[in-house]
């Protein structure tokens, strides 16, 4: 299979999973911006989650250049994390929809959780098949961001039902050290042109 038709089939469905989220906000019933302030709730959780699928789409795009030959592997690891992104809206509703409750904030976590380890998951299939010499086992060297980024997510998962504002602190703040541009790959790559 070409590298082509797995981006494009990714690009697709994260495309549809901001789709739904975004058919998920309605319109509200006045004229004023006053007629908003029911609806932040669920506009929060939008942009946090809408923030989270630009980032997977990004290092998405970048992971995938890395590898060399798409495998069945890859294929199953790849279909793996659009499974729990296909979740991200879900879990954003069920959030915005309940004002950031307890349970709604957990399962929120267990998603986020969920996603980065299938993203491993799609690492370790492509440095299975390019080799621990490659470009991309170059580019990630220790993973520090994707480990604290987990070491995060469990712990905001339990902390949700302690206090949800914490947990949702911590699903910011790991955005926003993903939101800052990863980018090892793009070294990599001009490294070794």
């Amino acid at each position: 299979m070409q590298k082509s038709r797995l981006e494009a089939f990714s690009d697709g469905v994260l495309a549809i999973i901001i789709t739904i989220m975004v058919l998920e906000l309605k319109v509200p019933h006045g004229a004023d911006f006053s007629a908003l302030a029911p609806l932040l709730p669920v506009l929060l959780s939008y942009i946090l989650s809408f923030i989270y699928i630009a980032i997977y789409w990004n290092n998405h795009h970048h992971l995938l250049q890395t590898a060399k030959r798409i495998h069945g592997g890859i294929l199953w690891a790849n279909m793996h994390l659009l499974f729990w992104l296909s979740l991200v809206p879900f879990a954003t509703g069920w959030m915005g929809e309940n004002h950031f409750a307890p349970g709604p904030m957990a399962l929120y976590g267990i998603v986020l959780l969920m996603a980065a380890v299938a993203y491993y998951v799609l690492q370790l299939q492509i440095l299975a098949r390019d080799g621990k010499d490659s470009l991309l086992a170059q580019a990630i060297g220790k993973d520090y961001k994707g480990k604290m980024s987990v070491v995060l997510y469990i712990i905001a998962i339990p902390a949700s039902f302690l206090n949800q504002w914490a947990a949702a602190g911590i699903y910011v703040l790991v955005a926003l050290i993903w939101l800052i541009p990863d980018r090892r790959i793009e070294r990599a790559f001009n490294s070794n042109s």
